[in-house]
């Protein structure tokens, strides 16, 4: 397929992985680098590229799963919205499965609420427009990725003022959640794959401040499994030459200022929020948006009476300390027991991009056996 083999090619990737073990000899300790999408996650399980990288090299699962780092609370604010029965509540596909303290919202799809699955914000106001009698509220969830598009559905609802249309904003910024991150004394990294399709919108530039501030390095990645073994050549090569630098792997689609439309559209609708809650991580100073006032008229949380409460996690769940780098996913004490896809307890095994999901579906539930390949060098599986 033209454009997706170029980056699937087995000899081109024997050809890294063979200057990823030359690079890995000169370095004499045991590095910790973190992916912090999780569609890179996905792809390192989906490729093998974890199990053929050098003994000294480990990859940290990130936060950068939306539907992962929503935290109970939240899921139970929405759904205490379609408990009202003039609300056509609407979301994207991935978080119905997400549970609640006592409920997702796909159960209380089943027990009768008015929850509609979307593909895009759009489709929400085009639900509104059908449904003039209704109140629609979109469940915006996402980085940055998604929020400009979320952002221009408020501004189109604006335009053609369509005023039973709003939006329950749960927008999360990746830059306050890697300041979080670098600042956690229980984790120590010694470099970045940095997000791809979060990078489109915000551009390399916001970075910076990891390798001036902390001095790691980060490299921009894209998702194919060439473009992973490129992106941490990259980095071993900045360690190796002791830099530290934002270096963009994925500059076919992304530069260095980002996207400019898609900025200005999140900053004529958003502002950011004071404080926003992120599973396994708390609490995080600016790291999500809510709509400005003079958009109030779309804000779900304005409009409608929400709970807002706090709710502690599962307590056998570790999804926080995974989602945070500290641990693997085979090592929560019910990963692939008590909590799997089917019936997840935590967020990592509800989304494609958790990490739980991810090696669940593509893993090897035996540490041991993980070890084993690892040390005979298993060729990775592309095309």
């Amino acid at each position: 397929m033209k454009y997706v083999d170029e980056f699937r090619n087995p000899e081109k990737a024997q050809a890294l992985q063979k200057e990823i073990e030359k690079l890995s000899q000169q370095i004499d300790k045991h590095l910790k680098i973190m992916e912090v999408c999780g569609g890179h996650t996905h792809s390192i399980f989906k490729y093998g590229i974890e199990e053929i990288l050098p003994d000294n090299i480990e990859l940290i699962h990130g936060p950068g799963c939306p539907v992962c780092v929503m935290p109970k609370g939240r899921i139970d604010d929405a759904i205490a919205l379609c408990q009202n029965p003039n609300i056509i509540f609407t979301t994207f596909g991935d978080a119905m499965r997400v549970p609640g303290s006592k409920t997702s919202l796909l159960q209380a799809k089943a027990q009768g609420a008015d929850i509609r699955m979307v593909y895009s914000p759009l489709d929400s106001l085009k639900i509104a427009k059908e449904n003039p009698n209704k109140e629609i509220v979109f469940f915006g969830l996402g980085f940055e990725t998604t929020a400009p598009s979320t952002a221009f559905t408020i501004l189109q609802a604006a335009a053609e003022n369509i005023t039973n249309f709003s939006l329950f904003s749960n927008h999360v910024l990746v830059i306050p959640a890697l300041q979080a991150l670098l600042d956690n004394p229980d984790l120590e990294l010694d470099g970045f794959v940095g997000p791809g399709h979060v990078s489109m919108v915000i551009g390399t530039d916001p970075y910076e401040f990891i390798s001036q501030q902390y001095h790691k390095p980060i490299v921009i990645s894209g998702f194919e499994p060439l473009d992973i073994f490129q992106s941490i050549w990259m980095l071993l090569k900045q360690i190796v030459e002791n830099r530290c630098q934002v270096e963009n792997q994925y500059n076919r689609l992304v530069e260095p200022t980002g996207n400019k439309n898609a900025l200005a559209a999140m900053n004529q609708v958003f502002a950011i929020r004071e404080k926003f809650e992120w599973r396994g991580l708390g609490e995080i100073p600016n790291s999500g948006f809510k709509i400005r006032e003079e958009y109030a008229q779309f804000d779900a949380e304005v409009k409608f009476t929400i709970p807002n409460l706090k709710v502690p996690d599962h307590k056998a769940c570790q999804c926080g300390e995974i989602l945070k780098g500290v641990l693997k996913p085979w090592e929560c004490k019910v990963f692939g027991t008590a909590c799997t896809p089917e019936t997840p307890i935590g967020t990592c095994m509800v989304s494609s991009e958790g990490a739980c999901a991810a090696y669940y579906k593509y893993g090897r539930l035996s540490t041991m056996a993980k070890k084993a390949e690892k040390k005979a060098k298993v060729p990775v599986p592309l095309g």
